[in-house]
C-alpha cells in the first residue's frame, strides 16, 4: 500500500500540487468564515460543510477531470482473437494522443469480462473484470499514434466474453 501511494506522490505533476494548494486554501477560507459569521449558526454550519466537501472532493474530482482534459487519449480496438493452439487471446489495437503535450509513457490494459443477457450482470461483470494484462509504451509524441499488440494469457474461459481497452497516459 505504501509503495502505491509513493509511487502517487512521484507521478504528480506541477497543476496536482496547484490544484492541491488551492483546495486546501479554499477549506481554511471557508473555516475562517464559518468563524467569523459563528452568531449566524445555518451560515456557519452551511461554511463548515461546504469546506469540509471542498477538501474532499476537489482534490478527488479535480485530480481525475484534469488529468483526462491534460493526457486525452483515444484507444480503438482493431482486433482481438483467441488462439487455437495456445491458452492466450491476442489484442491488437490503435492509441493516439489527442492532448496538447508528449507522453512520456501510457499504460495500456486490456480486461476480458463476462457476457450474459442480463444487462444489469453485464454492468457488474464490467466493473470486475476475470482476467487483465497490460503494456507500457514510451515516448508518444502529440498527435501520434502507436499500434500495440497484447496477450492476454493464460486464458482459459470458454464461455462469451468482450474485452475493453483503457490507458493511463502520463
Amino acid at each position: 500500500m505504501s509503495l502505491n501511494i509513493a509511487a502517487f506522490i512521484e507521478d504528480l505533476i506541477g497543476y496536482d500540487y496547484i490544484l492541491f494548494g488551492g483546495s486546501f486554501g479554499v477549506f481554511l477560507l471557508c473555516i475562517i468564515l464559518a468563524i467569523v459569521v459563528r452568531k449566524k449558526v445555518g451560515l456557519a454550519v452551511l461554511l463548515i460543510f461546504l469546506g469540509f466537501g471542498t477538501l474532499v472532493l476537489g482534490p478527488t474530482l479535480g485530480y481525475i477531470k484534469m488529468h483526462k482534459y491534460l493526457f486525452k487519449n483515444s484507444l480503438t480496438l482493431t482486433s482481438q482473437k483467441k488462439l487455437s493452439f495456445s491458452e492466450a487471446v491476442v489484442v491488437k489495437g490503435t492509441l493516439t494522443n489527442e492532448s496538447k503535450r508528449d507522453f512520456q509513457s501510457c499504460t495500456i490494459t486490456a480486461s476480458a469480462y463476462k457476457v450474459t443477457q442480463n444487462k444489469y450482470k453485464d454492468y457488474l461483470y464490467k466493473l470486475k473484470p476475470f482476467k487483465k494484462m497490460s503494456i507500457v509504451e514510451y515516448d508518444i509524441k502529440e498527435g501520434k499514434s502507436i499500434d500495440f499488440k497484447l496477450f492476454i494469457e493464460p486464458f482459459t474461459y470458454t464461455k462469451d466474453y468482450n474485452v475493453s481497452l483503457g490507458a493511463d497516459c502520463k
